[in-house]
């Protein structure tokens, strides 16, 4: 396959950076043929054909990282090491957010609510649930609660598929392009006096502000998601290549629940940032 023989985990341990130009490809691409075949269903088939194009990778990287338990032996010296492949997950996870986002905004009005329908639909659920919150530490239960639900999801989706966690991530890729460019179109609305409305660098503008909106928490939760999926495709991994119950085995599941316990540990500050900084940045 042309897109899978582009990068493998030791290539991208090495140019984390490249993650972000393939994730870009990978949606723009997906997208392209989304529209060009499905045109009634673009909003979902985009995001199956990003997670087509991304298993191989994330597959390869979770029996990478199950490899290195079995010759470092510090725990410290091994969080270290999944740290570069959480590096690069997330480089493409931001790759495929951009390229949404660029499609967002480069088309009308129309066409983008028809190719993001699905995903503006989930917005409005989640915004119209939210309202109900009036005390920012209800605001801050309910955002933890489903963040953490989230994270089971990734972690059991990486247990039973594999490298199923990429599906709820680039879902939530797609979802924040989403709300970025419905944003960030707000924002253009907002410049429509100034001469720079309509040009590059008005959309420029607009788009980095939008990114920062979502982001400044964001980055914590996904970066959570991506842990403990790892973890759990880890498990996985080892669950198949080991006896359940050996040293080997057992040595992997210690592992896993220091990941899983990051990344709850990550989801924490998202949600602190979410409720109580980024409200008072926009």
């Amino acid at each position: 396959m042309v897109l899978e023989s582009l990068i493998g985990p030791k290539g991208a341990e090495k140019r984390p950076y490249r993650l972000l130009f393939i994730g870009f490809l990978y949606s723009l691409l997906s997208v392209f043929l989304a529209r060009w075949i499905f045109k009634e269903e673009t909003s979902l088939v985009m995001v199956f054909l990003s997670v087509i194009a991304s298993i191989p990778l994330v597959y390869k990287t979770i029996k990478y990282e199950e490899k290195k338990d079995h010759f470092i032996q510090k725990e410290a010296i091994l969080i270290k090491e999944h740290g570069k492949a959480i590096e690069f997950l997330i480089f493409l996870f931001i790759g495929m957010l951009v390229g949404y986002t660029v499609w967002y905004l480069l088309l009308t009005p129309e066409n983008a609510a028809t190719l993001f329908k699905t995903q503006l639909d989930t917005i409005k659920s989640i915004n119209t649930n939210s309202a109900s919150y009036a005390f920012k530490e209800g605001f801050f239960m309910k955002i933890l609660i489903n963040n953490l639900k989230v994270l089971f999801f990734c972690i059991a989706f990486s247990f039973f598929y594999g490298a199923g966690s990429i599906f709820i991530l680039t879902w939530n890729a797609s979802v924040i392009s989403a709300a970025i460019g419905s944003f960030a179109t707000t924002k253009l609305s907002e410049l429509s006096n100034l001469a720079l409305y309509g040009s590059i660098p008005a959309y420029t503008v607009a788009a980095a502000h939008g990114i920062l909106r979502y982001m400044t928490h964001g980055i914590f939760e996904i970066t959570g998601y991506f842990i403990g999926g790892l973890a759990g495709g880890i498990i996985s991994v080892a669950s198949i290549r080991h006896a359940v119950g050996s040293k080997k085995f057992n040595q992997t599941v210690i592992d896993s629940l220091d990941l899983i316990f990051i990344s709850i540990a990550v989801l924490i500050v998202g949600a602190l940032i979410e409720v109580y900084v980024t409200p008072l940045l926009f």
